[in-house]
């Protein structure tokens, strides 16, 4: 595929590129394979801060590799810790955006991207505002069963953006092969619906979404953006393209290219609307967090799986956008989020 001209970039925030000072601390087209892809090579290792300064410096060209976080296991404890060391999720640079009001004329030279997600087959009541480019990145239906998937397809061939990329949430359990071939294995005891299906039923099942690109842990660059998706997200109860914390969850997001424009994940980063009031704590990733902020850098990264952490938030350098629409309570009351990024030249 065609590599479009990349979006310039504002400066990176303070803790991004150097260690911070010590002193104060208290259309249809399905891909799926990466192996079209360049990952590029890395030559410099990177981990988190340590007291308050980093145990391998962060050149200031070059690539860098991301491992494992030391608090990688409880996010909430990682939060606070990087809040405290390196006051990294607080402003100027971290801060809430407010959305951009629908009747808001798109600049001149811009494309306007309408983000949704985890609309889990109630989308019949959505209002749909003006754009280009829709990405809805997970979990539009309950168990990923044809029926439902045929009817999300249907939804989109009635929308009249130029085009529609989607990714897989853990709710698309026929996407993800391998959790399906265990669910056979396991005589289906934890989704009967499921069961009733059989292995022909869902084999390709990616083929069914003919109105829209279908990523997964692959990209697609259309009107000069590089957009990649991925479905991975943090075990939860056993739900589809689950894995656990650290180095599983970075072999995947290792995947991501650099120079990536549009980051398309089903999970939010840690600190970016991960926040779970119920329980009183933080689920984003933070191998996800270091990879978005340390090494591919896009300008937007669009989620959901987090339903009450919808809405925006920046880094100085990064949009975040959790385009959740369904609340905790699974009503589709949150209304889509659009966003305004240059087109690229040439495009």
């Amino acid at each position: 595929m065609v590599i479009g001209d990349r979006i310039e970039a504002p400066p990176p925030p303070p803790w991004i590129g150097s260690s911070p000072s010590t002193e104060g601390i208290p259309r249809t087209h399905i891909i799926t394979s990466p192996k079209e892809q360049e990952v590029h090579s890395v030559d410099e290792e990177i981990l988190g801060f340590r007291r308050g300064r980093m145990a391998h410096g962060i050149p200031s060209q070059g690539k860098v590799t991301i491992t494992v976080d030391e608090y990688s296991s409880n996010p909430t404890q990682a939060f606070t810790h990087y809040n405290i060391n390196q006051s990294r999720f607080q402003p100027p640079h971290v801060h809430m955006v407010d959305p951009i009001p629908y009747d808001t004329p798109k600049p001149a030279g811009h494309t306007r991207f309408v983000c949704i997600s985890d609309t889990h087959s109630r989308t019949d009541g959505i209002q749909m505002p003006y754009g280009d480019i829709l990405l809805h990145t997970g979990d539009f239906t309950e168990l990923g069963l044809p029926s439902e998937v045929k009817k999300f397809n249907d939804w989109l061939g009635n929308l009249p953006y130029e085009y529609k990329i989607v990714i897989a949430g853990n709710h698309e359990l026929t996407f993800d092969k391998e959790f399906m071939a265990d669910l056979v294995k396991q005589d289906y005891y934890r989704f009967p619906s499921v069961s009733k299906l059989k292995p022909e039923d869902f084999d390709n099942v990616q083929s069914l979404l003919t109105n829209s690109i279908y990523l997964q842990d692959s990209e697609v660059t259309v009107k000069g953006f590089r957009i990649y998706g991925a479905p991975w997200t943090p075990w939860f109860n056993g739900w589809g393209f689950n894995l656990p914390r650290g180095q599983s969850l970075l072999d995947k997001w290792n995947l991501i290219p650099e120079g990536i424009d549009i980051l398309m994940t089903h999970g939010p980063p840690l600190g970016f609307r991960d926040w779970v009031p119920k329980e009183l704590q933080r689920v984003g990733c933070v191998e996800l967090l270091n990879t978005v902020q340390r090494r591919v850098r896009p300008k937007l990264h669009v989620f959901g799986g987090i339903h009450e952490g919808y809405g925006i938030m920046t880094d100085g350098y990064t949009t975040y956008i959790n385009a959740s629409t369904c609340t905790v309570s699974f009503q589709p009351t949150n209304p889509p989020i659009i966003f305004d990024l240059p087109t690229p030249q040439g495009s």
